[in-house]
């Protein structure tokens, strides 16, 4: 039987969404003072919506953006818990708009260079096919993109 979304939820359930072990989102606890689960006799730990929705913002954050610990105490003493909790949806929002957009394919370079060998190109030697005009401008777009990710990533 599921639970409604607003019922809480152990630490054992929490740990089975977030696929992350028990012994983590205690140490989180530790880490993050906005984690605040309610604790009843024996300390039991119960865990509102809230506590589940920043627990899956922080949990992206580490594993999927590569944030360390201090990096996401920042952006929580910067932007607080809602924006963690709406970084997660938004970032996934995105990646599901350009998994929609086509990717133009990108030559493999090095493996053309590979193939020619080392000898023909240091003698001044192109390889044997120029590239497009078009793959040239999804090369730059493609890079303007990955500028873009990181001048957001330092902010």
């Amino acid at each position: 039987m599921d639970k409604a979304p607003e019922a809480f939820r152990t630490i054992s359930e929490v740990a089975d969404e977030l696929d992350v072990p028990k012994h983590v989102l205690r140490f989180w606890e530790g880490k993050f003072a906005q984690l605040k689960p309610m604790k009843r006799g024996g300390g039991r730990r119960y865990y509102r919506p809230e506590d589940v929705a920043l627990l899956r913002g922080i949990r992206f954050l580490l594993y999927n953006d590569g944030y360390t610990i201090r990096g996401v105490q920042k952006i929580l003493r910067e932007h607080g818990p809602r924006y963690v909790m709406e970084f997660r949806r938004i970032a996934e929002d995105h990646e599901q708009e350009d998994a929609l957009d086509e990717a133009p394919e990108i030559p493999d370079v090095a493996a053309e260079a590979a193939q020619i060998g080392p000898a023909s190109l240091r003698n001044g030697d192109r390889p044997g096919r120029r590239p497009e005009v078009s793959t040239i401008g999804a090369l730059i777009e493609e890079i303007e993109a990955c500028q873009r990710i990181l001048a957001t990533a330092k902010e």
